[in-house]
Order: C-alpha cells, then sequence, then structure tokens
C-alpha cells in the first residue's frame, strides 16, 4: 500500500473519531462544517498531513485574500475538490471563516453576501440542497 492511500485510511478514521466524539449541538456551525467536510484530509487540529494534505494552521494562503480560499472551495484546485454543489454560500462563508480564525490564524471572517458574489463572478451553480439539508 501507498503512503498517500494509508495518510487518505488514517485521515478518514481520524474524521470519523473526531465527528463522533467533538461535534455536539452546541459546536459553532463552521467548526461543524469543517469536522464533517475538511477534517479528514486536513485534520481536526488544522495541521494537514505531510506530503498528503496541506496544512491549514498557519497558511499563507488561507489567510490572505478571502476570495482565493473561497475560489476552491467553489472550484476545487489540484487534489482538492470543490464543494459548490454540497456546500451554500453560507456554509462557505462559515468554514472559511472558522479556518481563517483558528488554530493561531488571524484573518477576517467572510460573509454569504461574498461567496455569492464569488460565485456569481465564476458562474459556479447553486449547491444542490437547502439550508435544511434536502435535496431540491
Amino acid at each position: 500500500m501507498k503512503f498517500h492511500e494509508l495518510a487518505i485510511g488514517s485521515a478518514l478514521m481520524a474524521a470519523a473519531v473526531a465527528w463522533h466524539t467533538n461535534v455536539r449541538a452546541d459546536t459553532p456551525a463552521g467548526q461543524a462544517l469543517f469536522v464533517k467536510n475538511c477534517a479528514a484530509c486536513h485534520q481536526p487540529t488544522g495541521k494537514g498531513i505531510p506530503g498528503a494534505f496541506p496544512a491549514l494552521a498557519g497558511n499563507t494562503f488561507v489567510q490572505g485574500p478571502s476570495r482565493d480560499p473561497a475560489s476552491v472551495l467553489l472550484k476545487g484546485r489540484g487534489g482538492m475538490p470543490n464543494f459548490s454543489g454540497s456546500l451554500d454560500d453560507a456554509e462557505i462563508a462559515q468554514v472559511l471563516s472558522y479556518v481563517r480564525s483558528s488554530w493561531g490564524n488571524s484573518a477576517a471572517p467572510l460573509s454569504q453576501d461574498e461567496v455569492s458574489a464569488l460565485r456569481t463572478e465564476l458562474q459556479v451553480p447553486p449547491a444542490s440542497h437547502s439550508r435544511f439539508g434536502n435535496k431540491h
């Protein structure tokens, strides 16, 4: 088995454990979305997996202009999938605001309106679910 396959398997197991042990009803939305959608690869600590998934903690790209990481979530990049169909604009704003302010990061939050404007600019269709998780 190759290193990246082991890393992915380990990350998925860590995320499953984190999801069941760390996400409670009172967990902030951005953190809950991160644990559910991002922690398997980038780890609950934001430190990533060296050689497989980049760290978000201390990451200058994540803390730079907000449109850059938002574009990645909307369009994908390299091995990073896009989340434009599974996360709506409010959810993308929440998860990126969490990432940009966690693990020592100190970037400004994003608003739903900023993500909506970028989605329109990039001509990315809306998410395929409602705010209540129902498929359209």
